[in-house]
């Protein structure tokens, strides 16, 4: 269930009433890996095998579906459990559970994760050579589309939206209270799903940080669009990655604030052909 119903009072300049309201469901989802506890993420329960999978791959825990042998999830106790093939992959020092690679802090509890960007970028095979050349017309009507599309956030103003898109439509439309949760459920999602990715583009409602932008190299997305803002850390890494990056994508105008210029866009063609 994403949504519960409450009893609220709305109120206006001239009167107060009493009525029914769906609010977003705040869920815990702890993760196990081979057994041991690894991180509790906060997140809608939607799509919950993705996340996990997503999670796992964009954290650099996984490199491809191949190395899980099993994923159990447990919706009523919210608990996950996976089971890699690489049965030594982590070990424990003190009370803490370490992998050979660092994770992002995400949107969890109990677990003190420490993000090591330089662990999960940083060499000259992670910038994106992709040629795949959408338009701004293209960018803008999907961009436009996205931000109808999400139903949860029309009936709660809760979550967060995020697709993967090629040139026409949508291929994978996900909603969640986080951001990086979205983002992770697409990944997830095309990932077991065997989706190519070097071609397609990501669009997200919500504001680009280091994260955001470590998720989608690594992944090797070309084109990464905004309805909101980038921070500066994030424009300055989408540029050295070679990252097409966009924001405040709505309605006939957007920013352009990272492409190579041999990826640049093309600007929409006017009525009088200029």
């Amino acid at each position: 269930m994403e949504t519960q119903n409450y009893r609220i009072i709305k109120i206006n300049r001239e009167a107060a009433s009493e009525e029914e309201d769906k609010i977003i469901v705040e869920y815990p989802l702890t993760l196990f890996i081979n057994g041991v506890e690894f991180i509790t993420l906060l997140c809608t329960p939607r799509s919950l095998k993705e996340l996990v999978v997503g999670f796992l791959y964009s954290e650099g825990i996984i490199s491809s579906k191949d190395d899980l042998e099993d994923i159990r999830i447990n919706e009523a106790s919210g608990r996950a459990d996976v089971y890699t093939g690489n049965k030594d992959l982590y070990y424990y020092q003190g009370d803490r559970l370490n992998a050979k690679r660092t994770v992002t802090t995400a949107c969890g509890r109990q677990k003190s994760i420490i993000y090591n960007v330089v662990d999960l970028l940083g060499t000259e095979s992670d910038k994106i050579h992709s040629c795949v050349d959408y338009t701004a017309d293209e960018i803008l009507d999907l961009a436009n589309r996205f931000n109808k599309k999400s139903e949860l956030f029309i009936t709660t103003g809760g979550v967060h939206s995020c697709a993967l898109c090629d040139k026409k439509d949508f291929i994978i439309f996900e909603e969640d209270i986080g951001r990086h949760n979205a983002l992770d459920k697409i990944l997830g999602g095309a990932l077991l799903r065997d989706i190519r990715l070097e071609d397609k583009m990501i669009i997200t409602s919500g504001r680009i940080s280091s994260e955001m932008i470590i998720k989608v190299v690594k992944s090797k997305i070309p084109v990464l669009v905004s309805r909101s803002a980038p921070t500066n850390v994030a424009v300055d890494m989408a540029r050295k990655y070679n990252l097409r990056l966009m924001g405040f994508a709505r309605g006939n105008r957007m920013n352009v604030y990272s492409g190579a210029p041999e990826q640049s866009l093309k600007p929409p063609v006017t009525q009088d052909g200029g």
